[in-house]
């Protein structure tokens, strides 16, 4: 499965559909799409295998679940507040598993509306990760964050200080969630030293690695994390997203309790040569879209 916060997802369908061709996820979930439901490329994802559950919105937010099993559709906001209209947040039953894609608030600038509107979210979000953990089912959740955990996970914690993403209030809450028992899955295969997800466009941040990680996969107790990493290259793509995608490959815990010699069914293909290749079905009928 991979996250990957498309920064747009009409101008960067190109790029999209050539990475899933190389890479071919089971599951993606996308993030800040910036366009309308009606305006996902559902056609052209269907025609490269996937099915799709898109929650739009016009010009900003907007998240999306591609897989190459059929979508079970479970909700389409967080709850706990009605009013709340920003598309944010999707859930959808594949293949046996639970999946939800998020696109946490960015917060900024802080203090102020935006950041207490994220602490919110992020109080709601909580509640809903802890019923969902509380199942013992398999559940993933991916998404952009808008979180940097730790100082290891920025390249200057120092120049970003007052940012949203790294003021203490954010961090507790993503300790929070993680503290409900929830594995981090990039943390779990890099425990020194993580890669990066995000370099922004200004002052060649993306030349000089000056990148963060704010994009995540968190992965229930009834799941376990094989391998995990970040396809860096799609940032150094023409006209990139901001971010790059992060994939991880699972299995179920007790399946491998049983079998311990087992490999996972489904090989991920490297999606350059240039990166070191990952350890790495075909749709039903027609996408879901709504």
């Amino acid at each position: 499965m991979a996250t990957w916060n498309i920064n747009s997802v009409v101008r960067r369908t190109d790029q999209l559909l050539d990475w899933l061709a190389r890479t071919q996820p089971d599951v993606v979930a996308l993030q800040e799409l910036k366009a309308t439901t009606e305006n996902f490329p559902v056609q052209a994802v269907k025609d490269a295998g996937y099915r799709s559950l898109v929650v739009g919105e016009r010009s900003w937010n907007g998240v999306a679940l591609l897989s190459r099993h059929e979508l079970v559709p479970v909700i389409k906001a967080l709850p706990g507040d009605a009013s709340d209209k920003q598309a944010r947040y999707l859930e959808a039953a594949i293949n046996g598993m639970l999946f939800a894609c998020l696109y946490l608030p960015n917060g900024n600038p802080q203090p102020g509306p935006k950041f207490d509107y994220k602490l919110r979210w992020f109080e709601r979000l909580k509640k809903r990760t802890a019923e969902l953990f509380a199942t013992g089912q398999p559940v993933v959740l991916l998404g952009d964050w808008n979180v940097v955990p730790t100082d290891a996970d920025i390249y200057k914690p120092d120049s970003w200080r007052k940012d949203a993403l790294l003021q203490p209030e954010s961090r507790q809450a993503f300790a929070d969630v993680l503290a409900q028992g929830w594995t981090d899955a990039i943390k779990a295969v890099y425990p020194d030293k993580v890669p990066f997800t995000f370099w922004d466009y200004f002052r060649k941040h993306w030349e000089r690695d000056a990148g963060l990680r704010i994009d995540h996969i968190l992965v229930s107790s009834a799941l376990r994390v094989l391998d995990a990493g970040v396809d860096r290259d799609e940032r150094g793509a023409e006209h990139p997203s901001d971010h790059a995608p992060v994939w991880a490959e699972i299995e179920l815990a007790e399946k491998r309790r049983k079998k311990p010699a087992a490999k996972p069914a489904v090989k991920r293909a490297a999606a350059k040569k240039s990166r070191p290749a990952p350890k790495p079905s075909a749709p039903s009928d027609a996408p879901l879209a709504g």
